[in-house]
């Protein structure tokens, strides 16, 4: 097995590599990748220069005029900007060498108030050969330690695997990727988008980028348009009121995206003076209480595909509880958010055994699940596909009864006690919307 260098090693690496060398731009969170490259030894060998325009005005006269300074654009402008001055001053002397590159970063570290997002662009412009065209990597970060000082240590962290990967994992693609959270981990980084082009990465697939970064356990979650284009989760939520649904690779179906219009509407008409209209998209877990197991990358994009052609927006998660999500969601927005799930699937919530890490069971679950812009709309379905859906779960018989034929609405269900109060409970303060569908009839199940 290959060793695997700690970021001092990796940083160093490149510092001793005779063939690469490049200039540093960073904004915000102080210069703490070139840092790493400065203190290891050996800097004169990588270092051509380093930068840190924090002034507005200083940034503005270097890079153009910008209106927000943390994103892939301003990121996107350092990049043009620093890789022509780098190549028209150094190319003559020792382009015939050396493999060229700029890294440059825009982040918002956390604030003295902890009022702000905490999350960066970086980029990084290399020379896969001496004299080869560019080839450009962007990510998109959110910071997730709970201090400036450590969110300064894992952007460091973060920026020398990413030149590490570039100039020594470009032969192993499948691995560059992977690399970037070495010495790191969910806890304090995700990496919610990726973006790759130029020759090193010829034939790089967008879709199976993103769903990449999760799999490989980079992102929590990553997010595509109803296009299938990736877009980070933060500008994409943000401030919408959201109407989600939970979707499983048995849980398709060709009219799933009229339902979850259908709900979108049924919220727009609850709410008829929220500013935005509800956005409507499908969550696709990578995990579920019964499968803990890594879906193939093959199948993953099927099934993306398959939800994306009905013109609503996938985000693919790896949160096997539905109080995970919630509490990702409401760090985009504070408008309402509807999650619509089956009556199995909340027959599952309902049932403690689903949620047994939780201390305090389903009451826990559902405090995290629901709260004051957070409901769930109920989506019924035909006692057949019902009672096969309960089996599939493990959930007993005696546990809850329904009608035997027909359409089976929440309100159908018969939970053993005390569930039972609990339900009545969430439908009669409103928490648990029913979703309105004719109804069929038949005898109890």
């Amino acid at each position: 097995m290959a060793e695997i260098l700690d970021t001092h090693r990796r940083a160093l690496a490149v510092n001793l590599d005779l063939t690469s060398y490049g200039s540093f731009a960073e904004i915000g969170a102080g210069q703490e990748v070139s840092r790493w490259f400065l203190q290891v030894g050996g800097a004169a060998g990588t270092v051509a220069q380093t930068i840190s325009a924090y002034d507005m005005v200083f940034s503005d006269a270097i890079y153009g005029k910008g209106e927000r300074y943390v994103s892939r654009d301003r990121v996107k402008e350092m990049l043009d900007h620093e890789y022509p001055l780098l190549l028209s001053r150094l190319g003559p002397v020792r382009g015939a060498k050396t493999r060229f590159f700029v890294f440059a970063d825009t982040v918002s570290a956390r604030n003295y108030s902890g009022t702000n997002e905490c999350h960066g662009w970086l980029g990084l412009r290399f020379q896969a050969k001496p004299g080869d065209a560019p080839s450009d990597v962007l990510l998109h970060v959110n910071l997730r330690d709970p201090t400036n000082l450590l969110q300064q240590q894992a952007l460091g962290i973060v920026g020398v695997n990413l030149i590490y990967a570039a100039f020594f994992k470009l032969e192993k693609r499948g691995r560059t990727l992977a690399t970037l959270l070495d010495g790191l981990g969910l806890e304090r980084l995700e990496i919610d988008f990726v973006e790759l082009s130029g020759p090193a990465f010829a034939g790089a697939d967008e879709r199976a980028l993103g769903l990449e970064l999760a799999r490989a356990g980079l992102a929590n979650a990553v997010v595509f348009t109803q296009r299938g284009r990736l877009a980070t989760p933060g500008e994409f939520l943000r401030k919408s009121p959201i109407v989600l649904e939970r979707r499983t690779s048995r849980a398709g179906g060709p009219d799933a995206g009229r339902r979850l219009a259908g709900a979108a509407r049924q919220l727009a008409r609850e709410l008829p003076k929220l500013e935005r209209p509800p956005l409507a998209l499908f969550e696709l877990p990578l995990f579920s209480a019964q499968n803990s197991r890594v879906p193939s990358a093959a199948a993953l994009q099927r099934q993306c595909a398959e939800l994306n052609a009905q013109g609503v927006p996938v985000l693919v998660t790896r949160y096997s509880k539905a109080f995970q999500l919630s509490d990702f969601l409401r760090r985009y927005t504070r408008e309402p958010v509807i999650l619509t799930v089956r009556v199995d699937t909340l027959v599952e919530i309902l049932r403690a055994g689903a949620e047994r890490e939780l201390a305090g069971g389903v009451f826990e679950a559902l405090g995290k699940l629901l709260n004051k812009e957070v409901r769930m709309f109920v989506e019924p379905l035909p006692a057949p596909r019902l009672r096969a859906a309960l089996k599939r779960a493990e959930i007993k018989k005696q546990s809850v009864s329904f009608p035997t034929n027909g359409i089976v609405h929440v309100g159908d269900l018969e939970l053993a006690p005390p569930l039972d109060h609990l339900l009545a409970y969430l439908l009669g303060s409103g928490w648990i919307v029913p979703l309105e569908q004719k109804r069929g009839r038949g005898s109890r199940a």
